[in-house]
């Protein structure tokens, strides 16, 4: 007898903005199945750090009979268990396309929108009630894309104006040591483009660096592929000079994904659970508004960023580029996940007011059309370490939520980044350039402690004084958004950083020597 089949939970979605074409290809696919985390989830702020190893010894025991289940309920629809990973709770799934689409109850579809064309659905995903019990997601049916860079490139005469990454974290205080953040490794999150050893050469060389090591990891049928998406090449050599540049010792491991909701939660998954590289940092310039995505999607990467906490592993995001409204044309106020996470350090973007090499202020980026992401979730609750903030009330809707973003940096264009991209130098801007400079900073908080920082937020919300406050300035589109302002805003969050503050909050605690006999 067949079993009843329910709905996977947070599995509905719309129908495509895009114009259908036809049925999709019944070609050979693959989806990466999530099971639902076991045991309780650490509140955002307060996570034990208790490494990888521990993780992966508390689960492979845990999610066995879960694996198998999935591992039979494939068999059963003539699918191949292609990777089984306890501790990342992800069972990767092959087979054609109308096999897959059967076994999950759907239908797919070819859709052509301005990038190309891409195999997508509509409403629930479902399974019999034994199987869809243990599920948390089912990713990768639909390819539809998920996420843009938070990049923005100037034409290159204004060249000019912009800066060194190393001299915008020297503006921040910054320490200079050749071989800062030293035994760290950051992992940057790629949904595109490539990186280059020899564009990596001539930037380091103009800053009088040293090139980073830089190690590309292919995820999900992603590749290191510069040359093929110049704007996704701007993104990622953005991201390598700007991290490698604040902290030109650490080590850089490049996660290449598809730019799908499978590829990002896939590239964060293997970066937090990644045994050979070991990234205590994770940097991402990638996302989209809160309402782009299923609930599916938002649980795995979650629950992959509540790994991360337990992991050590500090994480920063760009809170986008389009302002309070986040690039959305329904006329409301939005933020970029997965910035607006309650485990992620949203970065938010400045605008540079300088003299020679004295940074004199900042305001909220705002200008050309673009600015600061940032504002009042709409998914998330304010977490602890927000509740002494004086949030504002959100912007066309009722509902409080945690306060978007909690840093910034310098991200706008106009005082922005002299990047080496596919040979020529530009100047690029956007919040994807806030999220690897605090990632940098944090390389070097993690090496002077002598262990991972972990999940930041707490720490940070109780040392104020370790900021630049950015008092002025605004995110609004028309009378839509926010003002800079005192304290913690929804602008710039708590501010820029006083880098030597910033590290002295997780420095090793000296203790008093006791007085000698005699």
């Amino acid at each position: 007898m067949a079993q009843d089949r329910i709905e996977i939970v947070g599995s509905r979605r719309d129908a495509p903005d895009a114009r259908r074409i036809g049925a999709a290809p019944d070609e050979a696919a693959s989806v990466s199945v999530y099971l639902k985390r076991p045991g309780a989830a650490p509140e955002p702020g307060s996570a034990v750090v208790i490494g990888r190893a521990r993780l992966r010894r508390d689960r492979e025991t845990a999610l066995d009979a879960g694996v198998e289940s999935i591992a039979a309920f494939a068999r059963q629809h003539g699918l191949v268990v292609v990777e089984q990973d306890p501790a990342r709770r992800l069972v990767r799934l092959s087979g054609s396309v109308s096999d897959l689409s059967q076994a999950f109850g759907t239908k797919l579809a070819l859709y052509e929108h301005p990038g190309g064309a891409f195999r997508g659905r509509s409403g629930a995903l479902t399974a019999p009630a034994d199987v869809a019990d243990r599920i948390e997601a089912v990713l990768g049916l639909d390819q539809r894309p998920i996420a843009t860079p938070k990049s923005i490139r100037l034409p290159a005469a204004k060249a000019a104006q912009a800066h060194l990454p190393n001299a915008v974290a020297a503006l921040y205080g910054f320490p200079k040591p050749a071989g800062a953040g030293k035994g760290e490794c950051i992992a940057l999150i790629e949904l595109g483009g490539g990186v280059s050893s020899t564009d990596t050469a001539a930037a380091f060389k103009a800053m009088g660096l040293a090139a980073p090591e830089v190690t590309a990891v292919a995820v999900s049928g992603g590749a290191n592929q510069p040359g093929k998406d110049p704007d996704a090449d701007g993104e990622v050599a953005l991201d390598v000079q700007v991290a490698g540049g604040g902290a030109p010792g650490a080590a850089i491991a490049a996660y290449f994904a598809p730019n799908t909701d499978q590829g990002f939660v896939d590239a964060i998954s293997q970066a937090v659970h990644d045994q050979a590289n070991a990234p205590s940092i994770m940097s991402i310039s990638w996302g989209s508004a809160e309402s782009q995505w299923t609930a599916q999607a938002v649980t795995a990467m979650t629950s992959a960023f509540q790994d991360a906490a337990e992991a050590g592993v500090s994480v920063f995001a760009a809170s986008g580029d389009g302002l309070a409204t986040d690039g959305v044309s329904d006329g409301k106020a939005h933020v970029d996940f997965p910035a607006s996470s309650p485990w992620v350090v949203g970065c938010g973007g400045t605008r540079l007011e300088t003299s020679g090499a004295v940074l004199k202020g900042e305001a909220a980026w705002n200008s050309n059309g673009g600015g600061t992401g940032g504002g009042i979730s709409a998914l998330f609750a304010v977490p602890a370490y927000q509740d002494k903030v004086a949030l504002p009330a959100p912007v066309g809707s009722t509902k409080a939520g945690r306060g978007v973003p909690d840093v910034a940096a310098d991200a706008d264009p106009d005082t922005g980044y002299s990047v080496v991209v596919d040979g020529q130098t530009a100047v690029i801007g956007g919040t994807s350039a806030a999220a690897p400079l605090w990632a940098g900073l944090f390389a070097l908080a993690n090496a002077a402690a002598g262990k991972p920082v972990g999940q930041p937020h707490a720490s940070l919300y109780a040392h104020a004084a370790a900021f630049n406050d950015v008092k002025t300035g605004n995110n609004k589109v028309g009378s839509v958004g926010y003002s800079a302002g005192p304290g913690w805003d929804a602008c710039t969050g708590l501010g820029s950083p006083k880098a030597a503050a910033i590290e002295a909050i997780f420095a090793p605690k000296k203790t008093a020597k006791k007085p000698g006999k005699g």
